[in-house]
């Protein structure tokens, strides 16, 4: 009975999983405001810089306007992140989402999540491209004034290749 009661206990604590769950549901949240938020900034200085149309250019904002669109994909892709974190350690702790009215076919690829490498590789690949559009936003803020400075852009480039190379061989060799 002792037995029993134990492993009824120590499999119902699986619940405090939900602390994560409920934890980056709403983080996920925020960052999915937060990355509209800049969307509506990079908007108003747009809508702005219309108003200023012939006008001077350095009264124009397209060096701001840039960096704020490609933080707010940053921001988006850390949300799904999240979002992918919280719904992967839901199904993998305490249920299946929706089980009833999902079939195979319908269910994403991407939420199909068994072990805990699933949700890891899942999660690395939406990291990879948070670092993509991050290098993104590092080189267009960038100041190349020698020509070692664009010999770095390349090799960083030919990286950011490499790695969704390397992430696209992986896949290839898991499906076979």
């Amino acid at each position: 009975m002792i037995e029993r009661v134990f492993e009824y206990t120590l499999f119902n604590f699986r619940f405090i999983v939900m602390i994560a769950v409920v934890g980056s549901l709403v983080s996920s949240v925020i960052m999915f405001v937060k990355g509209t938020l800049l969307i509506a900034d990079g908007g108003y200085l747009f809508l702005e810089q219309l108003n200023r149309l012939g006008q001077a250019p350095e009264l124009h904002h397209v060096d701001r306007i840039v960096p704020l669109l490609i933080n707010s994909v940053d921001n988006y892709l850390f949300a799904t992140v999240l979002l992918i974190f919280s719904m992967g350690l839901y199904e993998l702790f305490i249920s299946k989402i929706d089980p009833a009215s999902r079939t195979a076919d319908s269910r994403p690829n991407w939420l199909n999540i068994q072990t805990l490498d699933d949700l890891k590789g899942n999660i690395g690949k939406v990291i990879l491209m948070i670092l993509i559009v991050t290098f993104l936003e590092k080189s267009l803020s960038t100041n190349y004034a020698t020509p070692l400075d664009l010999l770095y852009l390349c090799i960083g480039i030919i990286l950011v290749a490499g790695a969704l190379w390397v992430t696209y061989l992986r896949e290839e060799h898991k499906e076979h």
